[in-house]
C-alpha cells in the first residue's frame, strides 16, 4: 500500500516529496523533499481511483492526512495538475447531475450561505463581501479592495441618479447600499439565502434606505413574471449556482427585466474549460455548484440580444482575496473549532486554501462581462479603467 500511494500521488505531484505511513518513510524523487505527507490510517484504493479529490479531501478533513508545510503552499505545488486526478463519472453521477428545481436549489444555497452570519463575520471584512475583491495597490486592505471592487463594478455600469438597479444574488447587500447612497440609484436585490436576506433587510432599515433599496427572497426564474424593468442589472458570484443547462434560462430572465439599451454586468468564477466540477467541492462546499467556462457564456449572449462591451479577468485578485480570507479564518481557528468542530475547521481551511491555489494556477478564473441589451450608442466611447 505504501508504494501504491507513492506511485499514485506521483502521477500529479511532479516534485520531490516524502510519505510517512505506519512507521514507514519513503522519499519520492531524487532531490530533497519539498514536503512530507503523513498518512495516519489506511486510504481505500477504490476511493482514490473513484475520486482523487474526494479521497484526499476527506482524508485531510478527518485528520487521516497531514502535511508538514502550510496547506496552501503544498496545494499550490500540484493543483495545477488537477486534470490528472481520477474522476469516475458513473460512480459520482449524483454529484455531477444535481436536481436543479427551485426547491432543491434553495436548499443547496442555504447549505452554504445559511450556516451562520456569526461564522462569516469572523473572516469577511466589514462590507460582508463574499466575492472577489479588487486590489488597486499592493498595500490595499481587504476592506479597501472590496470597496474598490464595488466601485469598479458600479463605474462600469455608468450609473446616473434616479436609475434602477437589479442585483441578482445580492448577498448581504453592500453593493446595493453603496449604489443607493453614493450614486443615487434605486436598488432591488434578490437572494435565496434567508440569513443574507434578514441581515440585508435589517441593515437597510438601520441605515434609513427603505425608500431606495428593496431586497426579496426570490429565485431568479421568477423575474420573468415579476413585471419589473431596470436600467441596470448586476450579478456577482451567483452564476456559479445556476448549473449547466440553465444558463440560457438565466440570461433570458435577466433580459426579460431589462429596458432597451440597459447594461448588465456579470461577475462570475469561470472554468478554463467546460468541466463537470470538483467532487469534493460539490459534496462538501457548494452542492449543485458548477463553473461555466468563459467561452460557453460569451457564445450565448447574442442569442438574447446582448452586445458585449467589455471583458476583464480578475483571476489574481481572487487568489489574493482568498489568501486574505484564509488569514482571517486561521486567526479565529480555536473559536471555529470550538463552535463548529475540528473536521468542519479543516474542511473550510482546505476549501479556502485549494481555491486560492487553483486561481493562482489558472485552473479557474474570474471574469467580469459588461453587456448591453441591444445596441447602446449613448455610452462614453472610452473604457472605464
Amino acid at each position: 500500500m505504501h508504494q501504491f500511494i507513492a506511485d499514485y500521488l506521483s502521477k500529479f505531484i511532479h516534485i520531490p516529496f516524502a510519505i510517512n505511513m505506519k512507521e514507514e518513510h519513503l522519499k519520492v524523487g531524487e532531490e530533497e523533499p519539498e514536503f512530507t505527507v503523513t498518512i495516519n490510517e489506511g486510504i481505500s484504493k477504490k476511493e482514490l481511483l473513484t475520486s482523487t479529490s474526494l479521497a484526499l479531501g476527506e482524508g485531510y478533513m478527518k485528520g487521516i492526512i497531514e502535511v508538514d508545510r502550510d496547506l496552501y503552499d503544498v496545494l499550490n505545488l500540484f493543483l495545477g495538475n488537477m486534470e490528472s486526478f481520477n474522476r469516475n463519472k458513473s460512480e459520482l453521477k449524483k454529484l455531477f447531475h444535481p436536481n436543479m428545481s427551485k426547491k432543491h436549489q434553495k436548499e443547496e444555497v442555504s447549505s452554504h450561505y445559511d450556516i451562520g452570519n456569526d461564522f462569516y463575520s469572523l473572516w469577511l471584512d466589514e462590507t460582508w463581501s463574499y466575492s472577489c475583491a479588487y486590489f488597486k495597490k499592493d498595500s490595499d486592505t481587504l476592506y479597501e479592495a472590496q470597496c474598490n471592487k464595488v466601485h469598479h463594478i458600479l463605474e462600469k455600469l455608468h450609473l446616473e441618479k434616479g436609475m434602477t438597479l437589479l442585483d441578482i444574488g445580492c448577498g448581504w447587500g453592500f453593493l446595493l447600499k453603496t449604489a443607493a447612497k453614493e450614486y443615487g440609484v434605486k436598488g432591488y436585490g434578490i437572494t435565496l439565502s434567508t440569513e443574507q436576506y434578514e441581515k440585508c433587510k435589517a441593515d437597510i432599515e438601520k441605515e434609513g434606505l427603505e425608500d431606495l433599496v428593496t431586497v426579496e427572497l426570490m429565485d431568479y426564474r421568477d423575474l420573468k413574471k415579476s413585471g419589473l424593468q431596470f436600467d441596470r442589472v448586476v450579478s456577482v458570484g451567483m452564476l456559479e449556482h445556476v448549473g449547466r443547462g440553465q444558463y440560457e434560462e438565466y440570461l433570458e430572465c435577466a433580459s426579460a427585466v431589462m429596458k432597451p439599451g440597459a447594461l448588465f454586468l456579470l461577475h462570475y468564477i469561470s472554468g478554463h474549460k467546460e468541466h463537470c466540477g470538483d467532487p469534493w467541492i460539490k459534496k462538501y462546499i457548494f452542492p449543485g455548484g458548477m463553473l461555466p467556462s468563459f467561452r460557453e457564456i460569451i457564445s450565448l449572449l447574442p442569442e438574447y440580444h446582448f452586445y458585449t462591451l467589455d471583458v476583464e479577468s480578475l483571476r489574481r485578485h481572487y487568489n489574493k482575496t482568498l489568501i486574505c480570507w484564509r488569514k482571517n479564518y486561521l486567526e479565529h481557528a480555536e473559536q471555529i473549532k470550538k463552535e463548529k468542530g475540528e473536521e468542519f475547521f479543516r474542511m473550510w481551511d482546505a476549501y479556502l486554501a485549494s481555491c486560492a491555489a487553483t486561481f493562482l494556477n489558472g485552473v479557474i478564473d474570474l471574469h467580469q462581462i459588461l453587456m448591453s441589451k441591444g445596441v447602446n450608442n449613448e455610452l462614453p466611447m472610452n473604457r472605464v479603467v
